[in-house]
């Protein structure tokens, strides 16, 4: 991803003066902001549900997490191609066909393969919708990265990761506990399809930012250079290839999660579905605050250690917790609403890996971020993927035991993930001159 910014632009010394640009928000991208909200939102409103729903059309278990992988797959593609895609032809244009790809393929889904209930209609269907919502929202963090000052572009970021899952799966899984009971699920997958048009809308007709129209590429750099850089980096740099992995452990149980919990929580446990979709937000509410509080806890103490003992070993305990301490106190809603909530928390540990990976290799930052999205991507396959294989032999209790196990190998990579020595002023990859701030973010995530 070659993202061209000016470091000499006026916007870097000119104090922000809306407060829109005072919390961190660029006042030009603001309503794309609020568009990724309500897209993810919709995105998210079928996350707790639509697996057991799916299961109650006479789909199986096992096909169900077929169709879950095959979707991560898609997803893993789109995530890996966003940054170049939007190189090529702009951000703009990026999540326009994002949001074209899922609105087609969900009005496929919906009024054909679901009503005929076959499972190849439903695999096509789905699993290309896939390449929707990364293409859109991912399109949507290359125009952030694009247009912020670089001195702000760390709260921006973050509030772009506060849109992104605040809608998926957390106030998603809300709508759907609201909606369900009152409209049914089928007619709930059709409210998705409105909330996600009217996010794309929003974030494509209300922001006029220029910059997001146009190509981002130099003049003579070729895309798909970029783009099989991206990948190639991966090897070329081992520690890069490691944070890959690490980035994909740390969301693949949560994928997976949603292939069997709803199952678990309802038919095991004895909730009903509107107290776990209850339960799923409440979840992803309290990710969505510790995003926060552990971006501010690995500056103080080190990003690795951050992501290896809150985020691995952290993630590790809970998802034992969550499924012994839930098997422990059956129905127990006050005790279930604890349990997920520690998993969302220690869940947010990773977040310091946004601020490791591009810095891992500061020649390459744009290949080094592609690589966080493609291992982002993979983990909506990977979770489904060790469901299917590892369910039906190993029950839920096994399948617990497999990604806390992950989640403490990632620790122990994470580990590993040395930042290089400072880059000398002029050298490539060098982004701000020696002084008391630079020496502090250089010398911050090793503390």
């Amino acid at each position: 991803m070659a993202v061209v910014m000016d470091p000499s632009s006026s916007a870097e010394d000119t104090p922000p003066q809306h407060w829109l640009d005072r919390i961190g928000i660029p006042r030009a991208l603001a309503w794309g902001f609020l568009g990724v909200l309500v897209f993810m939102i919709g995105d998210g409103v079928e996350a707790g549900y639509l697996s057991p729903y799916l299961m109650d059309q006479g789909v199986s278990k096992e096909r169900v997490a077929l169709l879950f992988s095959v979707y991560g797959v898609t997803a893993s593609v789109a995530a890996w191609c966003s940054g170049a895609l939007s190189d090529l032809w702009g951000p703009r244009r990026v999540m326009l066909l994002g949001l074209g790809v899922w609105g087609v393929f969900q009005v496929v889904f919906l009024a054909f393969a679901v009503p005929t209930g076959g499972f190849w209609p439903l695999l096509v269907s789905y699993g290309l919708r896939g390449f929707g919502y990364p293409l859109f929202a991912y399109g949507f963090l290359v125009w952030v990265t694009a247009v912020t000052p670089r001195r702000r572009l760390g709260s921006a970021v973050g509030w772009f990761w506060f849109a992104f899952t605040g809608g998926l799966p957390t106030l998603g899984s809300l709508v759907a506990s609201l909606a369900v009971p009152r409209i049914g699920a089928y007619g709930t997958l059709w409210l998705a399809l409105g909330l996600v048009l009217a996010g794309g809308l929003i974030a494509l007709l209300l922001v006029r930012e220029p910059l997001g129209a146009r190509r981002l590429a130099p003049a003579g750099e070729r895309p798909v250079a970029t783009l099989l850089g991206s990948l190639a980096i991966v090897w070329r740099n081992p520690r890069i290839g490691t944070g890959a992995v690490v980035r994909a452990i740390n969301t693949a149980p949560q994928f997976g999660f949603l292939v069997f919990l709803p199952v678990f929580f309802t038919e095991t446990l004895g909730f009903t579905l509107s107290e776990w979709l209850q339960l799923l937000a409440a979840m992803f509410a309290t990710n969505v605050l510790f995003n926060l509080v552990f971006g501010v806890v690995g500056d103080r103490i080190g990003w690795r250690r951050t992501v290896a003992w809150c985020g691995g070993v952290g993630c590790a305990a809970t998802t034992l917790l969550l499924y012994y301490g839930t098997r422990w106190g059956g129905d127990d809603y006050a005790l279930a609403m604890v349990l997920v909530g520690l998993f969302g928390a220690t869940l947010a540990g990773y977040v310091p890996l946004s601020a490791l990976m591009p810095s891992l290799d500061p020649a390459h930052k744009g290949q080094a971020m592609s690589a966080l999205n493609l291992g982002a991507g993979a983990s909506a396959f990977l979770g489904p993927a060790l469901v299917g294989v590892f369910l039906g032999p190993l029950g839920v209790q096994g399948v617990m035991w497999i990604f806390a196990g992950l989640y403490l190998a990632s620790a122990v990579m994470t580990l590993f993930l040395r930042l290089p020595g400072p880059v000398a002023a002029g050298a490539p990859g060098y982004s701000s001159p020696p002084g008391p701030a630079s020496r502090a973010r250089n010398e911050s995530p090793e503390a």
